[in-house]
């Protein structure tokens, strides 16, 4: 696997993107989907890595700078073709390294409360993640589990 800053342009992110997008609105009712679409990501406070197999892309994850000690997760998302090989996994480490890498103090994270997004709160609990209320803009919501890991 190989983990790759990337500007969002090619037609498989594209893709993967509009995948992720998709998977939001069949679990999430539209006022708790906080999944950003591609003009979000391409913001400066976000970076955006891919994971690739030789040119199979198998994943994405952002991270977003909330203020100088304080970094979000974003968009992670794993191609279908490629679940349970460990993806999300690597670009989980890979993210964390890079906010401590920055000297983040904190990094929080929001993915849904309901049964689909179970797999993805087992693998931050995994990682040291706790449960915590809402940050930044977020605000209380039934449909969302808020996280955060102070670093």
């Amino acid at each position: 696997m190989e983990i790759k800053v990337d500007n969002l342009t090619g037609p498989e992110v594209i893709s993967l993107i509009g995948e992720h997008m998709h998977g939001m609105t069949l679990h999430s009712p539209p006022e708790s989907i906080h999944a950003l679409g591609l003009e979000q990501l391409r913001k400066p406070e976000i970076t955006f890595w891919t994971v690739w197999d030789e040119e199979k892309l198998m994943g994405c994850g952002a991270l977003k700078e909330l203020d100088r000690q304080h970094g979000e997760i974003k968009s992670m998302r794993t191609a279908s073709a490629h679940l349970r090989k460990g993806v999300a996994q690597a670009m989980l480490e890979h993210i964390i390294t890079e906010a401590r890498r920055r000297d983040y103090k904190k990094l929080s994270l929001e993915t849904g409360s309901m049964e689909a997004f179970l797999p993805a709160r087992k693998l931050y609990e995994k990682y040291g993640f706790d449960y915590c209320p809402p940050f930044g803009d977020y605000t209380e919501d039934p449909n969302s589990a808020f996280m955060t890991k102070e670093l």
